[in-house]
């Protein structure tokens, strides 16, 4: 068969439809290389010369004096309650009530900005193909194209993004796949850098959910930055971690006061399932809860812009009424 060379017009069409398909392609070209840490500067502008800067832009940002607190409301039950009002709750700022409240209202349809990382040291081998079905199966449940968005990171000893922020669902399911297990744990290095490059600088117009899912055994032996160090950062970005153990020993292990940890002073929740389908049970829960919290905009009284961490404490009126929101927050620095 004898080739002809394409005139300039074939050769136009012939471009215009490989850059309109290559979308669709994309992720197994995508697959070839999975990118390391240094990806999740894409879009932020962070740097290391940014350090200082970023640590003043915490809590409030255009807000100053006005903190938005979302909380969860549970009965004895361990149910939702849905259905509350704002005199049915006290806060306290700095162990002293607010000057003001703003706003009071349920929350069931904000954008939720997610973060899901996956634990792939050589600790949850036995666990790790049911995981990723779990996890892709909750996201293609929770986010919703064109309002939701969520990103992918892998680690062990190192952290890796397997996918930026998206709402594509097809990108995050492969994502999630490409995940291979081995090495070491992370864990506390992992969500330190998620919640400072993806999220401490994420200053939507209108308010957002920002979550952290972590599926690992909680066992950290190569972090360079303390568990502190990690819960601080996520309390500046002011983002929930929900943690899903991949122990399945049945015992009592160290991690799970780690996950424990990490979820109560952000608001969020650990979840330890044993069996298999448990792993798919605490997903659906955090669908649920992501769905279920309510919002009490406040002025703070005595408030100082010094920078320094103000408590929060919130209770309920109602007999037998479970009230659980993070633990405090950082006074922007001015």
């Amino acid at each position: 068969m004898k080739y002809t060379k394409p005139n300039s017009y074939a050769l136009s069409l012939w471009l215009a439809t490989f850059l309109w398909v290559a979308p669709a392609w994309a992720q197994s070209a995508f697959a070839a290389g999975t990118p390391n840490l240094s990806a999740y500067n894409t879009g932020t502008g962070s740097s290391e010369n940014s350090d200082d800067q970023n640590n003043a832009l915490v809590t409030f940002r255009a807000r100053v004096n006005e903190v938005n607190l979302l909380f969860i409301a549970t009965d004895k039950h361990g149910k939702f309650v849905r259905d509350l009002n704002q005199t049915d709750f006290s806060i306290l700022d700095d162990h002293k009530p607010p000057q003001a409240i703003l706003n009071f209202r349920r929350e069931t349809d904000l954008p939720l900005h997610l973060g899901l990382l996956v634990d792939v040291s050589g600790s949850v081998d036995s666990r790790f193909e049911f995981e990723q079905d779990a996890a892709t199966s909750f996201l293609q449940r929770t986010l919703r194209a064109g309002f939701d968005k969520a990103f992918i990171v892998g680690f062990n000893n190192r952290s890796q993004m397997a996918q930026d922020f998206t709402d594509s669902y097809a990108r995050l399911y492969w994502a999630v796949h490409r995940l291979h297990s081995g090495g070491g744990t992370a864990l506390y290095d992992a969500v330190y850098h998620a919640c400072k490059e993806k999220f401490l600088n994420d200053h939507p117009e209108h308010p957002v959910r920002k979550a952290i899912i972590i599926v690992s055994d909680g066992e950290d032996n190569q972090s360079e930055v303390s568990r502190a160090q990690a819960i601080e950062m996520a309390q500046r970005a002011e983002v929930i971690i929900y943690a899903i153990s991949t122990d399945d020993s049945g015992l009592v292990m160290r991690g799970d006061k780690v996950l424990e940890q990490l979820a109560e002073a952000t608001g969020g929740r650990a979840f330890f399932p044993f069996k298999m389908k448990d792993i798919t049970h605490s997903f659906a829960a955090i669908e649920d809860e992501l769905r279920s919290q309510y919002i009490v905009s406040y002025k703070p009284a005595d408030f100082d812009a010094d920078g320094r961490y103000r408590t929060i404490e919130i209770s309920s009126s109602k007999k037998d009424l479970q009230v659980r929101a993070r633990k405090g927050y950082f006074a922007p620095q001015q």
